[in-house]
């Protein structure tokens, strides 16, 4: 059974891959991760902020530095050479790509049009296998429009692009008006690959205190529903690497994933859930469903249920699963619409 696949000009052993997650933070988390049976991993996110906030840092200690006397503070940068938090997520990438034994792509997590996107060089330069970058943002400004907020997101990938050789990916948000033409334009400004979609972890309202409440929830594989419907219809129409994100659970999500098209499966919860070792259980579960149906390999497996046709006849179809789904809900195992 040939169980091999690419993704972003990658070669990979399988189509599951570790995404960023604290997991895939610190080098003896990734190497546990790559030992498990990753066939890549996606380091956790280094965020636009923590980027911006240390090019203040640096700025701030020359401008100290041009006002004091060497004999006074014992040198005109006495901190500038203490290792910084960018500097440690470098060194464990550089580690990470040279030990893992599976490509380690970088991620960058970003929505502004500003420095922060150079930062990918020196991601390049410390291995990375390919960058991710995470769009992750929502418009809350109402003077804001739709239009803008694209030609941002596509200005960004165009500067990244324009920094680094290797390949970049782009982590979409569901939150467009059209994420089919979102995505026919990215893949025309030189995204690698799709990877659908970013979560939006929404913080709650805690009443003991009264206060935001911060509080990650892991993903089911119910979650897994727009990622494949969003990978079955664009998978056969664009020319570009496609990643389903958002709740892989199990070895059978990964082969739905497949069959809507896309060439891996990103998983998060479930390796937090039941740690790095369940990768093997997905695996074997995987090879078990793909075994029993006599199919051979993951190239002819991939896309049998992706959109064919028209996007005329793609919408129909899904328009006609909509009143499907609202005829049959139940309510006290009486259906809503019933006959």
């Amino acid at each position: 059974m040939n169980l091999e696949t690419q993704y972003l000009g990658l070669s990979l052993r399988h189509p599951i891959v570790a995404s960023a997650s604290p997991l895939t933070a610190d080098l003896d988390h990734i190497l546990r991760v790559a030992d498990a049976g990753a066939s890549a991993i996606v380091m956790a996110s280094i965020f636009e902020e923590d980027i911006a906030a240390q090019e203040v840092r640096d700025a701030t200690l020359f401008e100290t530095g041009e006002d004091s006397h060497p004999d006074v503070n014992g040198g005109y940068f006495p901190a500038v050479l203490e290792a910084t938090v960018l500097d440690g997520r470098l060194s464990v990438l550089r580690r990470a790509s040279e030990r893992a034994g599976v490509p380690v792509i970088a991620s960058l997590n970003g929505c502004t049009q500003a420095g922060w996107v150079h930062f990918a060089r020196k991601l390049e330069q410390a291995g990375a296998a390919a960058i991710e970058l995470n769009f992750w943002h929502m418009a809350t400004d109402p003077d804001e429009t739709g239009a803008e907020v694209e030609a941002r997101f596509i200005a960004i990938l165009r500067a990244v692009k324009a920094d680094v050789t290797i390949p970049v990916s782009i982590k979409l948000p569901p939150f467009f008006s059209a994420p089919g033409n979102m995505a026919k334009r990215l893949v025309e400004a030189g995204a690698a690959g799709l990877v659908l979609f970013n979560r939006f972890y929404e913080p709650g309202l805690d009443l003991h205190p009264v206060a935001p409440e911060a509080d990650a929830q892991l993903s089911t594989s119910y979650e897994l529903r727009l990622p494949l419907i969003w990978t079955g219809l664009l998978s056969g129409r664009l020319r570009t690497s496609f990643a389903v994100s958002g709740g892989v659970n199990s070895g059978e999500d990964v082969v739905r994933c497949l069959l809507a098209g896309a060439d891996v499966a990103m998983v998060t919860s479930a390796l937090l859930r039941h740690g790095p070792a369940f990768l093997s259980t997905m695996l074997a579960d995987m090879q078990a469903w793909m075994g029993a149906r006599s199919v051979e390999s993951i190239a002819s497996l991939k896309g049998q249920l992706a959109a064919q046709g028209s996007a005329q006849t793609a919408e129909t179809f899904l328009r006609d699963q909509y009143r499907r789904i609202l005829s049959s809900t139940p309510v006290f195992g009486t259906p809503v619409f019933g006959q």
